[in-house]
């Protein structure tokens, strides 16, 4: 067997949001064939279920916590979960998301809410919720995953792209604010990745990723399994003098506007 593309997290028990398909799941994937323990986390249990079966299948080890992190009480009772399965928690993985591409006047203040409460009140009180598990570990270490969006002004993602610049700046202070503790808070910002995110907002998929690739400057969209490897790397401690730091894995995106 080939040695682990993020050396040192072997045995760790890492949660995973938004891990039932896209970059969760991917994620999810690549740190158990990195040797840890993942909990897989997300609104759609027979996903999760899948994907938990297909990392049994590689030979690694999953477990399922079925939340909608919307509500208020699920950073609480996930945190809880793993720690009853696990004895504790080592890592973190922000990436349950919901977008809707929208004009002003279509938005709600229903929507809106669910919108900060899923990408950012959820990443917060989650990081709250596994802090005095990650100061006793070894890896102490959280990546969540905001978006291009949150740097660009796209037209109809006023309230999403809000809401990660929000995230890039959580990053940011609590970096900051965890750092004697030895706690490192990392950020990815993907820009067009190949998910299942896109049919929630596209009627026409096959346009929108031919849309989405005029946008790159490397002419593609990315893939789930590359944003997953700079997640293993930034939990590891290959990555253990790197905090507060928002990447962007974008192809470009970030320095090419038609």
């Amino acid at each position: 067997m080939s040695a682990p593309s993020a050396p040192g997290l072997r045995d760790a028990v890492i949660i995973v949001t938004g891990a039932g398909s896209g970059i969760g799941a991917a994620a999810a994937r690549e740190l158990s064939a990195a040797g840890a323990s993942t909990v897989l986390v997300g609104r759609r249990k027979e996903a999760l279920e899948a994907q938990a079966d297909l990392i049994a299948a590689a030979g690694g080890g999953a477990f399922c916590v079925a939340a909608d992190l919307a509500e208020p009480d699920s950073p609480g009772k996930i945190a809880a979960a793993c720690r009853d399965r696990y004895g504790r928690i080592d890592g973190l993985v922000n990436n349950a998301a919901i977008v809707r591409h929208w004009p002003i006047g279509e938005w709600t203040t229903e929507a809106f809410d669910e919108h900060f409460a899923t990408n950012v009140r959820a990443p917060f009180f989650l990081i709250q919720a596994v802090l005095p598990d990650l100061l006793a570990s070894t890896v102490k270490a959280v990546v969540n995953i905001s978006s291009s969006s949150g740097s660009l002004e796209l037209t109809g993602q006023s309230v999403y792209g809000t809401t990660k610049a929000a995230i890039n700046y959580l990053t940011k202070t609590l970096a900051g604010e965890l750092a004697s503790a030895g706690v490192r808070v990392n950020c990815i910002a993907p820009g067009p990745i190949d998910t299942p995110i896109h049919a929630t907002w596209a009627s026409d998929l096959d346009e929108a990723y031919r849309w989405l690739a005029q946008q790159v400057p490397l002419g593609r969209i990315g893939t789930a399994d590359e944003v997953a490897r700079w997640i293993a790397l930034l939990l590891s401690p290959v990555a253990s003098f790197i905090t507060g730091a928002v990447i962007p894995l974008d192809g470009g995106q970030v320095l090419h506007r038609d």
